[in-house]
């Protein structure tokens, strides 16, 4: 099952071997750029409005907010106080917000609501890590979990951007479920506000505060350049000053390669980026990440060093799950070095999470740390990632969740 560097097919070496970047055309990225767009429409999340015609606040960038205010004959300042009250107070109920005359609270209650996902399922790890399954109004769930620090009083929140996954990733539990759509930006950030809720951190921490909930980690289920607009209009949300205001550095976001729209996310987001690599060859990537047929090893790395803030302050993680036999050896740890050289970053090691019917085994721990030791010779922070949150399937590859069938069910009683 090896498939080391010395045994790719002819040229598949050569090609990786390229350090410089790619020249691809300015008018044929925007061309796939606006083709990927275009796509991720036909996935489009349901509208935000429930049965009985009442819009979901939550999503709305402050413009939009302000627009349905002056809808409803009220001035554009009271989006400023909704925004406080939903997004720095965490508070769901109009009622709650004494800012507002009671007039209008009932108002705003008739029209609107200040919407969550509901947690079907919670469950907490032996380790702290918790998983909550979130379901929408549809009847579709993702699940979104809560990493806390080993050393620290923080964490991370894992949050999905698919129902699904389209990439098929073959060591991934996640990629064997098809996509079923995209996730709203009420859908993205309302899994952030749905584990604040959990912990009861609300309102949002003042500087000099620690927060529990620290970080975001845009690597749930789905790929989220795939799902870019609402990604996007939910992690803007997410770093405003004056709600959640999380900033770009406490923002990682991980894509398995989607080429294009890596330029356009660090154009507008510039959060951090983590990049999903898993393998040193086209030939054997092209078999466990299928999306690098479209866009191999060289135009990923290439897009990789243009991602604007690289520095060493700042550098691009990439992520190496390890998979015994398969992509673990000493070779390909110095081939992993000579692909980055010149590039910051650092590797993040991740061993195997095994899941019902995968037919990967865990690398072990003598290859792991031999692979290691190669990186850090080479100049390479390479950790190797604790497995977190196995005991409820909650580790990375490991989210899937009955949505599929739910579709199936759903298209047979149409």
């Amino acid at each position: 099952m090896r498939q080391s560097p010395a045994n790719a097919r002819p040229g598949a070496a050569d090609a990786v071997n390229q350090t410089a970047p790619v020249a691809v055309g300015p008018d044929l990225t925007e061309a796939e750029r606006t083709r990927i767009l275009a796509k991720a429409a036909i996935f489009a999340p349901p509208p935000a409005t429930l049965p009985d015609g009442r819009r979901d606040l939550v999503g709305l960038t402050r413009e939009e907010l302000a627009a349905e205010m002056v809808a409803i004959g009220e001035k554009p300042f009271r989006a400023k106080q909704l925004w406080h009250w939903i997004y720095h107070q965490g508070v769901t109920d109009f009622t709650q917000m004494p800012s507002i005359a009671k007039p209008m609270q009932g108002r705003l209650a008739e029209r609107f609501v200040v919407g969550r996902p509901e947690a079907t399922a919670v469950q907490t790890s032996t380790d702290g890590t918790r998983k909550f399954l979130f379901r929408y109004r549809d009847g579709q769930q993702v699940e979104t979990v809560y990493i806390p620090s080993i050393d620290e009083d923080r964490g991370a929140v894992c949050i999905s951007t698919q129902v699904g996954c389209t990439l098929s990733c073959t060591f991934c539990h996640t990629g064997t479920q098809k996509l079923v759509r995209n996730l709203g930006a009420a859908e993205i950030v309302g899994q952030f506000m749905g584990a604040r809720d959990s912990y009861g951190e609300w309102p949002s921490p003042k500087d000099g505060t620690a927060r529990h909930l620290s970080n975001i980690v845009v690597m749930g289920m789905g790929e989220p350049l795939y799902n870019y607009e609402n990604t996007a209009k939910a992690m803007r949300i997410v770093m405003d000053n004056e709600g959640i205001a999380l900033s770009r550095r406490r923002i990682t976001l991980s894509t398995s390669g989607v080429v294009p729209m890596m330029d356009k996310c660090g154009a507008e987001l510039n959060v951090n980026l983590a990049v999903s690599l898993h393998a040193v060859t086209n030939e054997l990537r092209d078999q466990i990440v299928p999306l690098n047929r479209k866009y191999p090893i060289e135009e990923l790395l290439a897009a990789c060093r243009r991602y604007p803030g690289a520095s060493n302050a700042r550098r691009i993680t990439f992520e190496y799950v390890m998979l015994r036999g398969v992509n673990d050896s000493p070779a390909e740890a110095r081939e992993l070095v000579r692909l980055l050289k010149g590039l910051p970053a650092k590797v993040n090691l991740i061993p195997f999470n095994p899941w019902p019917g995968s037919a990967y085994k865990t690398s072990t721990g003598e290859a792991v740390r031999a692979f290691a030791e190669i990186l850090e010779a080479g100049g390479y922070s390479s950790p190797v990632r604790r497995p977190r949150g196995r005991d409820i399937s909650a580790a990375c590859g490991q989210l899937k969740t009955d949505s599929e069938r739910a579709r199936r069910v759903k298209a047979d009683a149409a």
